[in-house]
């Protein structure tokens, strides 16, 4: 039988075999020109491809068991308890330690409970001393009457101006007579004090002082509505300091104070009102002889009395309960002098003011504005242009 032998390509030329077979080494097809000894020496992942010819020359048999034997012995030490090791983590390692309060002998008698109450402590809600308590201000009844003249809006812008610094509570009750004007009115608006515009019916033409019936209808007013506070009869044309409406609110029946006044000749200034001891009453400045049969010599702003002793006359234990009101009946001056008869008995039932009755606090001008003329609605119908030549 005739036989053909093929020969064999160029490509395969250069391949080795082992034991005469034809059978060519797989590492030889990894690498570029077939030769082992080569790659070992250039590749950079030596072990991969060694460990690849150990299973091809070898057996994959050995090399397994080798791997087998080596994952037993690292399987065995890593169970094994060569040390110890504190591994039991429990809730008592992280918990805060306890804070407890220094032992105190404490004794408890046993009592038994009945009945359970319950209510509010108002004791501790208490001030501790009394200096805390903070009493309300005693409201202010400032009476003044007015008419028309030629200072009037003057006057009542000042004593407006002056009541607005004062601290409330307070009411300025502004009495006019016959009508009440526009002007008066927007005047007491602007000031912004708390005010009552009162009307006095009484026609007083024939009377040489009207202002005695203006206080009587704000006397009524306050009766009327029974105000409480502090009354003050404070003519406009007078000048007053904030201090005195300060000391107002210690009175607690009457109270009284001396009043610079400008002599009638107008070149000299007297002293009329009380002489005290501390706040007691002991006597009078006058230097009018006129008026020595007074019974009381104060000036018509320089006293001011509870408001309940007119509507109130339990309270005050008063032997008679008509109304108090000033007299147009007596002659001029002797109007506060029988006034004062009718709220207080003696001197014993007046407080002095202000340290003793030792300062001045409101002065009377005596300010005679009767002659000037006074504009229909305090203003003038013609502008009074001036021409001034230029030099």
């Amino acid at each position: 039988m005739a036989s053909i032998r093929r020969a064999l390509s160029p490509a395969y030329h250069d391949r080795s075999y082992q034991n005469g077979a034809g059978f060519s080494s797989p590492s030889n097809k990894f690498l570029p020109n077939g030769s082992s000894k080569h790659f070992s020496s250039s590749s950079h992942l030596p072990f991969l491809f060694n460990a690849v010819n150990i299973v091809y020359r070898k057996g994959w048999r050995r090399s397994f068991c080798r791997c087998l034997f080596f994952f037993v012995i690292g399987f065995v030490f890593g169970i094994a308890p060569f040390g110890y090791s504190d591994t039991d983590v429990r809730a008592k390692d992280f918990t805060f330690p306890e804070l407890k309060p220094p032992h105190a002998n404490l004794r408890f008698d046993d009592q038994i409970v009945t009945s359970v109450s319950l209510s509010v402590n108002t004791k501790l809600l208490e001030p501790k001393e009394s200096t805390d308590i903070i009493k309300p201000l005693k409201q202010l009844i400032v009476v003044t009457p007015t008419y028309n003249r030629g200072f009037q809006a003057y006057f009542l812008n000042r004593l407006g101006q002056v009541l607005r610094l004062v601290k409330p509570p307070l009411v300025w009750i502004v009495v006019e007579e016959k009508a009440a004007s526009n002007e008066t009115a927007e005047i007491l608006r602007k000031t912004g004090v708390m005010f009552r515009h009162v009307l006095c019916a009484f026609n007083s033409s024939s009377v040489k002082d009207p202002r005695v019936h203006q206080r009587n209808a704000a006397l009524e007013h306050i009766e009327r509505h029974k105000l409480d506070g502090i009354v003050f009869f404070a003519d406009d044309d007078n000048v007053y300091t904030l201090e005195l409406f300060e000391s107002l609110r210690t009175i607690s029946r009457f109270g009284t104070w001396p009043v610079a006044m400008l002599a009638q000749s107008k070149n000299k200034a007297i002293l009329e009102g009380p002489v005290c001891n501390a706040s007691q009453v002991i006597g009078w400045h006058t230097n009018d002889k006129s008026k020595r049969l007074r019974r009381f010599y104060a000036d018509m702003s320089g006293f001011a009395f509870n408001s309940s002793i007119l509507w109130d006359s339990k309270r005050w234990a008063r032997p008679f309960s008509n109304p108090i009101r000033q007299l147009d009946t007596v002659k001029e001056g002797f109007q506060e002098s029988t006034f004062i008869e009718q709220v207080v008995e003696d001197e014993s039932q007046m407080e002095g003011i202000a340290h003793g009755c030792s300062r001045i606090m409101n002065w009377h001008l005596h300010l005679d504005t009767d002659n000037l003329f006074y504009p229909k609605g305090w203003l003038l119908e013609k502008n009074l242009e001036v021409i001034l030549p230029i030099k």
